[in-house]
């Protein structure tokens, strides 16, 4: 009896601890979800690793149809700007001008600009424009000797060579890459040297000067001025620009008949001026050439100037050969493959021509 009463209290106190433990477990409030894992996960290691180029490997071109690499593309043409005068200021001009568009075309493998003006300003302007364009090389053939220093700056800081052809300018050589041109001042001093040796007992000189401050005009003027300075017997009658325009020569000259000064040389820097004073003399009925009352004296390469002086009717040619664009050509030519100008400064060949000495072989030999 007392067992059953044991066993029934231990049974009751059971039931009452797993009725608590349960009422326990039903009050605590249900713990957040654990985030869900992503359906599909990155691989730890791709399936095939990329291959990399190697540090130092060039692009190749890509495959062609038949599984052969497509060929590099062709080179393009070399792109230059050609700044020179304008090609009717005289026969020189016209001929250099020709032989510059002759040798700067596709078919020689260039991509040519060209731009003609006398006006250094404009000329500045447009090489300004030119290098902004990105051309290879700038030709130049400069209107005036200064104010090219920054054209010239930009354009070395741009990659673009200059190269100067027919005329000079004052700058530092380290500024272009060659200068394809006439000698200017010798051209004057081999004229003021054939003039002197006429022995004439008085030199009265029409002086007719070409664009001022081109390097022509500037070489074939300080020789003569130097001369005229030193010695007594030498004396301008006049001296003035006609820019060398020969409508513009005849005038000064017709000026000078007008007014009654004697004179006995005509010192013409261009052929074509040459050319408007001796109109001038002709209509007034004044003897020119050999064994005239009056010397003429022209400059450049003309043809019809050479002729003029094998007929005695001129007395002197200095001869400023317009020819440079083969040169300048080849210059560059080598600069594109790596070549250096022996020379930064190339003279074209010249001379002056007289009429007691020149030949029908030296007309077709240098006349143009």
């Amino acid at each position: 009896m007392e067992m059953k009463k044991i066993l029934a209290l231990t049974l009751a106190l059971c039931l009452v601890l797993g009725l608590a433990a349960c009422g326990a477990k039903e009050d605590k409030p249900a713990e957040p979800a654990a985030p869900a894992e992503p359906a599909t996960e990155p691989a730890t290691e791709p399936a095939t690793e990329p291959t990399e180029p190697a540090a130092d490997s060039e692009p190749q071109p890509a495959p062609d149809a038949e599984g052969e690499p497509a060929p590099a593309p062709a080179e393009g043409p070399i792109k230059v700007g050609v700044i020179n005068n304008d090609p009717n200021e005289s026969g020189y001009r016209t001929a250099n001008d020709k032989a510059m568009r002759d040798t700067f075309t596709a078919e020689n493998g260039y991509e040519a600009t060209f731009y003609n003006n006398n006006d250094a300003a404009q000329q500045i302007a447009t090489a300004q424009q030119m290098i902004q364009d990105e051309v290879d090389f700038l030709l130049l053939s400069p209107g005036s000797t200064t104010g090219w220093d920054t054209v010239l700056q930009d354009a070395q800081a741009a990659g673009t060579r200059v190269i100067l052809f027919d005329r000079m300018l004052e700058a530092d050589e380290s500024l272009y890459a060659a200068a394809v041109v006439s000698n200017m001042p010798e051209e004057g001093e081999t004229a003021v040297q054939w003039l002197a040796d006429q022995g004439l007992e008085e030199y009265n000189i029409i002086h007719i000067q070409g664009h001022m401050g081109s390097d022509a005009q500037l070489g074939r003027t300080g020789a003569l001025d130097e001369k005229v300075n030193a010695e007594d017997n030498w004396n301008y009658v006049t001296q003035q620009t006609a820019d060398w325009d020969e409508a513009t020569a005849r005038t000064i000259t017709q000026s000078v008949i007008d007014s009654g000064k004697p004179f006995n040389v005509i010192y013409a820097e261009n052929n074509g001026m040459a050319r408007g004073a001796v109109a001038a003399l002709d209509a007034a009925g004044i003897t020119h050439g050999v064994d005239g009352d009056v010397i003429v004296m022209g400059f450049d390469s003309d043809k019809w100037a050479f002729e003029e002086v094998l007929a005695g009717r001129w007395n002197y040619m200095g001869l400023c050969n317009p020819l440079q664009a083969e040169t300048v050509d080849t210059i560059i030519k080598d600069l594109m493959a790596g070549k250096e100008p022996a020379e930064k400064i190339i003279y074209t060949p010249e001379q002056g021509f007289d009429a007691a000495t020149l030949t029908q072989a030296d007309v077709d030999m240098y006349g143009t």
